[in-house]
């Protein structure tokens, strides 16, 4: 039976076109992911898989442990390039042969700039081409310097003493110096990897809307409910077929877009600490990219079977597809009404909407915090635990809901 109400989804001319969609999605998805590029020594922009090995041999140049040494060694290196006729010229294109120059160390640099900005939310492009060697020794000592300035002024109203404390204590246990490693595989991934699941969930919600509301609209449900399975295995079968039809796609999905991606970028870099590049500096996730990467794909799943669900539950209530179809639009575009409603208790409800299991990568960056009987966490984690347990919550009631339904 189960079988039976996959083929049932998949026979549908509407099904097979947004199956055809997603493909195309994820094709558009990798390239744009994979769209590196390389300025050579003659200033010139080199694109594809020669782009590619020249930048990854020019970053593994400066890759090991980003320790005092190194920091400096990039600081020195970074102003003798900013002193040259190249880097001074008014013409874009010895502009350009500068910046050649720098790209192996140009995740460094960006880091730099974060590391001594003048304020935490501060980014400042050409803030390290005014440092000095002797700046080096505070690297590490600067991100936490300017959290604490945030919190005292800034953020002062943002956060309690307590959530104060967590947040300096994350800083403060990040193992330092971390290793920096060529890591563009995983941070193009990442980048592109909210899009990709996003599409993958309401793709999945097209497809399950109709697994229940199906029979009514087909005028078959006397069939349905009277024969001898109907109001047990049956619906069973359903459940079930709306389970495999989301972990299959899902997981080919993400699988795909790994493959792909990592094949043509590598995966270099992997134990590297997120806070290795500009995009997660400012994460109080102790965690590294391999991690990072466990948790957007776990993160992912959770979210789009518990939109499934919702989606199925909805559509045994309500006995229509289209109603069904619009409950994933309306939570993912749910935080753009209300995003701009101000609050603490704003803040709270947006950090654990549905949308945030579907862009994890984004939700490593924001400083929401919950506390649970005295223990301050992240979002993340908070996401992860609930979402799992409201996903197996919905299971029964949509068997529920549709084994008591009465015939049209």
């Amino acid at each position: 039976m189960m079988k039976y109400e996959i083929k049932k989804v998949f026979s549908r001319t509407g099904s097979k076109f947004a199956i055809l969609l997603l493909l195309v999605v994820l094709g558009i998805t990798c390239w744009l992911a994979a769209g590196v590029t390389y300025v050579n020594n003659s200033g010139v922009t080199e694109t594809g898989f020669s782009a590619v090995r020249q930048l990854r041999s020019v970053k593994k140049e400066w890759a090991g442990l980003l320790d005092e040494e190194k920091i400096r060694a990039v600081i020195e290196e970074n102003g003798r390039i900013a002193s040259t006729p190249e880097a001074q010229s008014n013409d874009y294109r010895q502009n350009d042969i500068a910046y050649s120059w720098k790209q192996g160390f140009s995740d460094i640099r960006d880091l730099l700039n974060y590391a001594y900005a003048d304020g935490f939310r501060e980014y400042n492009y050409y803030k390290a081409d005014s440092l000095t060697t002797d700046d080096a020794k505070n690297f590490y000592q600067n991100r936490i310097v300017l959290l604490q300035s945030w919190l005292d002024e800034e953020a002062k109203d943002q956060f309690s003493d307590a959530e104060k404390s967590y947040l300096l204590n994350r800083y403060e246990a990040l193992d330092t110096p971390f290793i920096y490693d060529y890591s563009e595989g995983w941070h193009r991934l990442f980048q592109y990897s909210p899009t990709i699941i996003m599409i993958t969930m309401l793709i999945l919600g097209y497809l399950v809307a109709g697994v229940f509301s199906g029979e009514f609209q087909w005028k078959s449900d006397a069939v349905f409910f009277t024969s001898f399975y109907g109001r047990n295995k049956a619906v069973t079968a359903k459940i079930k077929a709306g389970f495999y039809i989301v972990t299959a796609v899902y997981w080919v999905t993400v699988f795909l877009y790994s493959c792909i991606v990592f094949l043509y970028l590598g995966i270099d870099g992997a134990g590297c600490p997120i806070q290795a590049d500009m995009a997660g500096w400012k994460s109080f996730y102790n965690i590294t990219l391999w991690q990072e990467y466990l948790l957007i794909v776990a993160g992912g799943y959770l979210g789009c079977l518990f939109m499934a669900f919702l989606t199925m539950l909805v559509s045994a209530k309500t006995r229509s597809t289209v109603i069904a179809v619009i409950v994933p639009f309306a939570l993912i575009f749910l935080p753009s009404f209300i995003g701009g409603m101000e609050g603490p208790v704003i803040s709270k409800v947006l950090g654990v909407l549905p949308d945030r299991l579907l862009q994890v990568s984004n939700a490593l960056s924001y400083f929401e915090l919950y506390r649970f009987g005295g223990k301050i966490v992240g979002a993340v984690p908070v996401l992860l635990i609930m979402y799992g347990i409201l996903a197996i919550i919905l299971l029964p009631m949509i068997y529920y809901e549709y084994s008591r339904k009465q015939i049209s």
